[in-house]
């Protein structure tokens, strides 16, 4: 998504936070016990509007060295630019990105520069409702599914190494990692970069409320939604990144990292100078260091 159209959404986000706190915004949404994939299992959102993602964006044209691949997720097929790391022969170690706002476009793919050059085959995908694609837009719920599908997508490739598969994502994407982290052990790792961990917060005042497709009258849809609300559930270690200049993002990203870590998971909420873009090169620098390790 463009910077403008997401910034617009942060700015109100902002604005609001900033007059909480000094500029902090405690926790909402209620922490739960159980484990977050048997509660998705067992859960159904329900929806008071159906549609595509909020923009109206077209399909970007790929670059030249990406290959436009589609995968599987459900009864739909979507689409993901691939490439892979240049004269590698052997399986190399792969990584799924997710954009941030509702569309994908080419200064998302640009943010995956440090990583592709790092060696990582990087896949990142459009997610149901996205860039005129088929399927319904749920605002961090069904697109978990679609995350998860181009991981496995990913890890089936001949040129993969499927030990070494990592999630990582900004903003929205940053979000969906998270939720991806919480759901499946298919990733090694996850990093999330400026994504929201408290949906009853981004709800209420980082999105219009016409962007809501859900009930908001039920708690449990923005449970099902807040990786703070099962942070015990992570199945793979993860650092939660977020600017100095983000402070709306703090507590709820250092609380879920502090019961995370209580459950004995390797989860940390780190904070990197800048906001929610300028923050983000070295944030990038910091999730290879971390992908290295795991």
């Amino acid at each position: 998504m463009t910077r403008t159209l997401l910034s617009a959404a942060l700015l109100a986000y902002a604005l609001v936070a900033n007059v909480q706190q000094g500029g902090l915004v405690p926790p909402e949404v209620a922490v739960q016990e159980g484990d977050f994939a048997a509660a998705r299992a067992a859960f159904h959102t329900k929806l008071v509007r159906k549609g595509p993602a909020p923009p109206k964006a077209t399909m970007p044209s790929a670059p030249e060295g990406v290959e436009v691949v589609s995968f599987p997720s459900g009864e739909l097929h979507l689409s993901a630019w691939l490439q892979r790391p240049a004269g590698e022969s052997g399986k190399a170690p792969a990584l799924v990105f997710l954009h941030g706002g509702f569309a994908f476009g080419l200064d998302d793919w640009k943010m995956t520069v440090p990583l592709r050059e790092a060696g990582y085959v990087v896949l990142a995908p459009m997610l149901r409702g996205e860039n005129g694609q088929s399927g319904v837009y749920t605002l961090f719920y069904d697109e978990v599914d679609d995350v998860l599908a181009a991981g496995r997508f990913l890890a089936a490739q001949p040129f993969v190494d499927a030990k070494r598969v990592y999630v990582a994502g900004h903003s929205v994407g940053g979000t969906l990692a998270l939720l991806a982290a919480l759901s499946s052990k298919d990733f090694r790792a996850a990093a999330s970069f400026s994504g929201s961990p408290d949906q009853v917060i981004y709800c209420r005042i980082g999105i219009p409320a016409e962007q809501i497709p859900f009930d908001v009258a039920d708690p449990h849809e923005f449970e099902l939604r807040s990786p703070l609300a099962y942070a015990y559930s992570f199945k793979c270690p993860v650092r939660l990144f977020f600017g100095s200049e983000e402070p709306h993002f703090r507590l709820s990203t250092e609380r879920t990292a502090e019961l995370a870590r209580a459950a004995g998971l390797d989860v940390q909420a780190v904070q990197v100078e800048g906001d929610h873009f300028s923050a983000l090169p070295a944030e990038l620098e910091q999730a290879l260091v971390f992908f290295e390790e795991h």
